[in-house]
This record gives C-alpha cells, structure tokens and sequence, in this order.
C-alpha cells in the first residue's frame, strides 16, 4: 500500500511541477492586462476566437486568456485568482479532476477553464449538485464573464436565467441573485457558459429525445462540463440513473397485503437478511408459511410477481429506517440523500421498494412507474468531448476516477498551510456510552467559548444527542433534513464564539463556515472594511483564532472515507487553525457490519470498561480496514452498474440517433433538390419494378401512372419508435433483475445479458420495421384520379404506393397479398421508403412538391404502375 501512496504522490508533484512554468508565464503577463481599458476585455476575446477559427489551439492561447480573466475578476468582483487557483483551473482545462480543500476558491477557479473553452462558441457547462448553486456562482461570476463578453446563464428546476446587468430584481435576498432575468430553456443552452444542477441537464437530455418537433429540443451538443463536487455527482449518485416515467395502472391495494404477511414472519427461520449486501430474501421455511397463508401449494405457480413484492415488503421492513433512509412528511414517504443528508424530493425508489415503504408507513400508496426513459449519470457524462471535475475529496477515489470516466485527480497545494489537528479516534464499546462521552467533549469546548460543528449520520442520532445537550443545559442549533430550510442561516453562524452546531452530513459540504460568523458585506458583495461592523467582526474573528478556531466532532464513521473528509474540512479553511476527532462505537453499522470483532476481541482482553476509550493505531488501523472494504465493495458495485448500462447504452445511442435524424430532417429550411437524389430516387422505383420484370413479368403488365408522392406522417415513425424503445426498457430492466441467477448454471450473467439484450434489440428494430410497414402500407384500392395540379397537390395528406390493378375492376385481396409479396413482402418497400422519408418531407414543406411530382410522374409513366392508396 505504501510504495502505491508514494507512487500517487510522486506523480502529482510531477504534474504540479508540469503546471508551475505556465502559471508564471500567466503571472508575467499581469502588468500588461492591467493597463487595458474596460472595452478592451470584449474586443482581445474576439481576438481570441479568431485565433481559434484560423486553428490556432486553445493550450496556446491558454496563458493569455487566464490573465485576462484574472484582471477581470479583479475589477468586477475585487477578487484576484491564487495561483493555486489558476493551477487549478489549467488541471480542469486539461480535463482532469482537481482536489481543492474547503475554502480554496472552487467557484473562482473554474472560471478562467470556462472562459477558455468558451472562446469556441460550442457551449461550456458548470455542473452543481443543487438550485442555490447554479444561481448563486452564474450570478456571482456573471460580472466577469459580462466585461469579457461571454454570455452566462443556469438552469434550475422548471427554470431558467441569463446574467443581466441591466435587469435588477429589487426582491432578491442575496446580492449575487439580482441580476438574474428569466430566459427559457433553449435560451440558456444558447449561452456561451451555462451553470446548472446534475439532474436538469441529465433530465433535459431525455426530454430532448422524447419530442416530437425539432424547435423543442434545447440541448446543443455536449462538448466541456465541469463538474463540481465531482465525487458526490460522479461516485456517490452514480448508482441512482435518472428516469422520466409514467404512472402504470398496476393496483396499490397488493402493497398493504404484502406488508401485512412479512409482519407475521420470523427472522429466526423465515428470512434472512445481509446488511453487508443490503440484501434480504425469503428461506424455504419462510416460502412455506407463505403457501400456508396463501392457502396454496406452490406460490411460484400462483404468480412470481408475489414472491417478488412479498421480498420488496421485507427489504422495506428489515433495511430502509425511518429517519435514517427517509422521513414521512405531509403523508408522503421521502428519501434522504446518505451522503449529504439532505431531503431528495420527487425521488422514487424503483421496482416496487417505495410503494412497500409506504404500505409499512400506512401512507397513500402511489403507482408504480412505467420508465420512459433512462440514462445513468455515467453514461451521460461521458458523452461530453472533454470532461473535468473539481472537489475537496477526490484523491481516495482516484482509481475509480480513471477507470470508469478516464479521469486523472491532480490534488492542487492549498495558498496557506494547513494547521488543522487532527486527533485519533476514541472507541467505546457502546453507542450509549460514546454519545455521553461527545456531549462531555461538547460541553468542555463550549465552556471556554470554542464553537462546536458535530457531524451525525442520521436524523435519529441527530436528535438523540440533541435531547442530551438540552438535558445538560447547551445551546445549540440543529440541522437535519427536516429543517434544511435554515441550513445557510445555521451554518453562517456556525463558527461564531460559543456556537454548538449539531448536523447531519448536510454540513459537510457547501456554504463554507467563516470563523467569527458571516463577514458583513455591501449590497454589491464587497466587504464592509473601515465600518464598525466590519470591526466587530474581526474582534470576534480573532478571539475564535485564540481559541483554537472550529471543533469538528464526528460521532461515526461513514462507510466511505471522503464522507469522514468532507467533514473533517469544514474546520481549517485557508490556514486557520482547527481541531478534529471521531467518536466510535463498536455497535456502530460500519463497526458492526464490517470489522468489530478483531476490535471487540482487544477490548474483552483489555477488559475496558464500558466508559473507558480505546485509542491506539490498531484502533484506527482497524476502522480504515472497514472503509477499504466499503469502499471496494461499493466500487464493485458501481463498475458492475457501468457494465450493463454500457449495454443499454450503446442501443439508447442507435435509438436516439435515429430520432435525431427524423427531426433534423424535418427541420431543415433550406434544402435545395439534387439532380443526385432525384437520380437515386429513379433508380430505387426502377430497380424494384425491373426485378420483378426479370422473373417473368414484363414492364406492360405492371401497369400504372404515379400520379403523386406524398410525404410520410413522421408522427407515426416517431410514436412506433417511442412505444417500442418503452416497452424495450421495462423487458430489459426485467432481463437484467433475474441475470444473476445464470451464474447457478455455471453460465456468466454479464456475458448473457449481453447476448439476450442484443437479441431483444434485434427484435426490437425488427418490430419497429414491421409496425411502422403495418401502419403506413395497409392497402386499399383507389381508382387513378384525373390528372392536373388540383388533383396533384391536393392529396398529400395520403400514403401512396403503387401495385398492379387488373382490368375489368377492384382487385382481389388474395390479389393484392400475391403482388405485395412478390415486391419481397414490404421490404423492398420499406427500403425506399426510409430512403423516401427524409427527402420527400424537405421537398414537399419547402414548396417543391411540384417539381418532385412531375418527376414522380416521369419515373412512374416509364415503368407504368398504378395508385392504390393507404391510410
């Protein structure tokens, strides 16, 4: 493990060597951005993409675009880039992932890397994790990018904004949100650097191929994004995908039946449960009694459905907490995010599991969903050019960084030093006797007027440990999902003399905590400096220094190290001084599930009491042990999610692809008829006739006159498309629940869900071919219609194709079928017809109608065939 530390080591201090000499050519170049005028900025950035367009590369023009930004955030914002911060962004132009710790500027950073790429007129993305953000940083950064003549704009729920400097909205509550002007959504993707959260633009990108007009698609391609928080987007919601959904008209009422069965078995002999897995199934004792309730021999033969939802009820009982997993607020069942802590809103979880949780919380069940469409944040992100990211907590993910997405971590050196003290963790045999030591730690910090920031890792022990400072008389604000609400009010005050903060996970990331509280700042974000109140604050600012600056307390390991990370940097920020140490109890989940009894063993033989701590390095040694394997497995987990989303991915990307061409096509104004294509369109029509001629049949017995072509209803294609890629969805999610038994055949589950899924999407184009054909060729025979423009133009609306039809009247449907399959049963026809689709609907809505029918007529007069019109 050692000599890989070192190596990762060795080789980030060979890239920060790498990125040294460009920031002091950048830095070189500070004197003389200093001297241009304020009309200046816009007109060296059109310099700038004239040096693009001639080919000029963008790592060339890379040293003096940064140093111009970095005059331009000096003048809008008074605030002048680091060059860590600099560095920083040249890892991110470079699409790389750079590790900044808590309060080194991430905001600032990302700037001159989106200026850059910008200069391409492609459009840049800055991915957030929520809505505060995306307005927050656009509107915060917006004046910069304003006097460099980049237009900026973000994308939140149901939402869209441009930076405005001349729109003011006198209601706003933060300065950086006054300039923000409301814009719709194809306008914000329109604009040079678009801010906007995870799920808007994963969601947007399925809305885009679920339409069915071109003028509604608003995304315009996917060229650089930089992601912040890159860990918690790419890592930690990397296993939940985004999915557009429609409610399925499955009945609710089965749920509480479910519920109320696996409350009448036993954990002793009915079921078992693996926490490690997250797992729970059903023994054969368990199976029995079920069969016994049911009043049935064998429940598989009643329906496997049962048997499923009958194990979704137990996950529901045995795995998910309340107050933990979710909370029910307004008669709702909602989920907390685990690693922020944070409310997810509107987020379901799928294959019946939150229907079951509401059945065991006796709230309104709502349907199941039906997917529409779906796309996993993996998949997504990959599809952008370049791709680069930037977080406090990356370097411990580093290898799944490269191997899932082909991303390098550079971890960027801090301005200042880092003082932090961060203490070994204390272990205590019981959660009871662990939260009675904290509150003793809190108690003691407070007393001498420390501020306190305590991290728990649920809602319950939240509150728990809250009722223990109330009993001893402590002050102290609470932070939990339930009152996420005040969090930036709460956590301004966090660093403030005397503070004690109890959170969950929501205080591991985000507003930073200024110690003395919030610096007071102008209306336009400048600092008061040389008022009062600026005074104050620094008198308290430096008291809080004295004392030894924030205390973060953890009361838990998380599963994953970074969580623990994030935590511990919440105290230290730009040099200041802090103080961190985890509190851990054997009961503790990670303890118990992963690692407690090598640690359990040293202390029965230490025989400690239950009060009296066990501080030594094989304590710690021992719970990083436990991370480690989280870790993997989790990591196993997520790559295994990559691996058969690849597959779905791959016919998603035919799929959409397809779509995009029929709407494309559809919405090109300017086409110009070809000689070419006219040519190719004889030949197609004459090929097909001369064939059949070939086998006996001469050209006069296929009489006709192709007295018009009509354009195909693209409505139709894009419905069999869209109902066939549904229902492909919901057969592949069901392929892919029951793979893993294969491996109880000796067989690969991944290697067979690969074959079978490329077999259902054969069936799948195939069956898309074959009711397209049904719909647009169901054959009627109409008699020829008099020739002239009245009759040419004026049925358009009709699908026509041409078949023989006999003398002496209306043919026969034996006939009919006969000739239908001597064109090779509609194949040949299709052929011509996808070939057809897209030119014939540019001619005809471009007003060339005319011009195709007249040599519609001409192909046809040359092979005689007749009408028969279609519905």
């Amino acid at each position: 493990m050692l000599p890989l530390i070192k190596r990762l080591f060795d080789s980030n201090e060979k890239e920060i060597g790498k990125i040294a000499p460009i920031v002091n050519r950048i830095s070189s170049l500070e004197e003389k951005t200093k001297k241009l005028k304020k009309t200046d900025f816009k007109k060296t950035t059109e310099e700038f993409k004239k040096r693009i367009e001639k080919g000029e590369s963008l790592e060339n023009i890379l040293p003096e675009a940064f140093a111009l930004v970095r005059e331009a955030a000096r003048r809008t914002i008074g605030q002048r880039h680091f060059d860590v911060q600099i560095m920083a962004s040249i890892v991110l132009s470079q699409g790389k992932i750079a590790e900044q710790k808590t309060g080194e500027g991430k905001t600032l950073s990302a700037v001159p890397a989106l200026y850059l790429h910008a200069l391409t007129g492609r459009g840049v993305h800055l991915v957030t994790v929520n809505d505060y953000l995306a307005r927050r940083d656009a509107g915060w950064m917006g004046p910069i990018f304003d006097l460099l003549g980049i237009s900026v704009s973000s994308i939140i729920s149901e939402q869209s904004f441009i930076y405005d400097p001349k729109f003011a909205n006198e209601g706003a509550n933060d300065f950086r949100l006054t300039h923000l002007r409301p814009i719709t959504r194809k306008e914000a993707y329109e604009k040079d650097v678009t801010y906007g959260i995870n799920s808007e633009f994963g969601f947007d990108y399925l809305r885009d191929n679920m339409q069915q007009n071109f003028d509604n698609v608003v995304q315009r391609g996917f060229y650089f994004a930089i992601v912040d928080e890159v860990d918690s987007v790419l890592i930690d919601e990397a296993r939940t995908p985004h999915i557009i959904s429609a409610p399925d008209e499955t009945p609710t009422n089965k749920y509480y039946e479910y519920s109320k069965i696996v409350d009448k078995l036993s954990s002793d002999t009915d079921y078992k449960i693996d926490e490690k897995l997250h797992t729970a199934h059903l023994t054969d004792h368990g199976l029995s009694k079920i069969e016994k309730l049911y009043g049935i021999e064998n429940i598989y033969e009643k329906d496997f459905d049962t048997v499923y939802h009958i194990e979704a009820a137990l996950k529901a009982k045995t795995l998910y907490k309340k107050e933990k997993d979710y909370i029910v607020k307004d008669g709702q069942v909602i989920l907390v995010d685990e690693f922020t802590g944070r409310l997810m809103e509107g987020r379901r979880l799928s294959e019946g599991l939150h229907q079951a949780i509401e059945a065991k919380e006796e709230v309104a069940i709502q349907r199941e969903s039906k997917t529409l469409a779906t796309v996993s944040l993996q998949n997504y992100f990959r599809m952008y050019e370049r791709l680069s990211g930037m977080t406090g907590t990356a370097e411990t993910e580093a290898a799944e960084f490269h191997k899932i997405y082909g991303l390098d971590v550079v971890v960027v050196p801090t301005n200042k030093e880092m003082i932090r003290r961060d203490h070994s963790d204390s272990i205590y045999k019981t959660g009871r006797a662990k939260f009675s030591a904290v509150a003793s730690e809190i108690e003691k910090a407070n007393k001498k007027g420390q501020p306190v920031l305590i991290g728990t890792t649920s809602i319950e022990k939240n509150e728990i440990l809250s009722e223990l400072l109330r009993r001893r008389g402590i002050k102290h604000e609470l932070l939990n999902a339930k009152n996420h609400v005040r969090e930036a009010e709460i956590i301004a005050k966090a660093g403030e003399r005397g503070a004690v903060t109890v959170a969950t996970n929501m205080a591991g990331r985000g507003v930073d905590i200024i110690l003395g509280g919030a610096i007071p700042v102008n209306p336009d974000g400048t600092e008061k400096t040389g008022t009062k109140e600026f005074e104050d604050w620094k008198k308290h600012h430096d008291e809080v220094l004295k004392l030894g600056g924030l205390y973060v307390i953890g009361t838990e390991r998380h599963e994953s190290r970074r969580i623990d990370n994030q935590l511990r940097g919440r105290s230290g920020r730009q040099g200041d001084p802090g103080t961190s140490k985890f509190f851990v109890a054997l009961d503790d989940d990670i303890m118990r599930i992963f690692g407690g009894d090598q640690i359990a063993g040293l202390m029965t033989r230490f025989n400690l009491p239950e009060d009296v701590p066990l501080e030594a390095g094989i304590v710690s040694k021992a719970i990083e042990q436990a991370q480690a394997k989280v870790e993997r497995f989790h990591f196993d987990s997520r790559k295994y999610l990559v691996e058969y989303d690849d597959v779905l991915n791959k016919q998603r990307e035919i799929i959409y692809l397809r779509r995009r061409k029929i709407l494309e096509s559809l919405n090109e104004k300017d086409f110009r008829l070809k000689d070419d294509v006219l040519q190719d369109l004889k030949n197609s029509i004459t090929n097909v006739v001369m064939s059949q001629s070939a086998q006996g049949d001469s050209s006069e017995k296929i009489v006709a006159e192709f007295s018009t072509i009509i354009p195909f209803d693209e409505k139709v294609t894009l419905s069999v498309i869209d109902k066939f890629w549904m229902d492909h969805l919901d057969a592949v999610d069901s392929l892919r629940a029951g793979i893993g038994l294969r491996a109880y055949g000796q067989k690969d589950p991944l290697v067979e869900y690969k074959n079978e899924a490329f077999n259902m999407f054969e069936a799948l184009n195939s069956g898309i071919e074959d009711e397209i054909s049904h719909r647009i060729f169901k054959v009627h025979i109409a008699t020829p219609e008099p020739s002239g423009s009245e009759t040419l133009l004026g049925r358009r609306h009709q699908h026509v194709h041409t078949v023989e039809k006999p003398a002496g009247g209306d043919m026969g449907a034996d006939e009919t079928i006969r000739l239908l399959h001597r064109f090779q049963t509609f194949q040949e026809l299709l052929r011509i017809k996808t070939h057809l689709r897209f030119q014939m609907f540019k001619l005809l809505r471009n007003k060339k109608s005319e011009e195709m029918i007249l040599v519609g007529v001409e192909v046809a007069r040359s092979i005689n065939v007749v009408i028969i019109r279609t519905d």
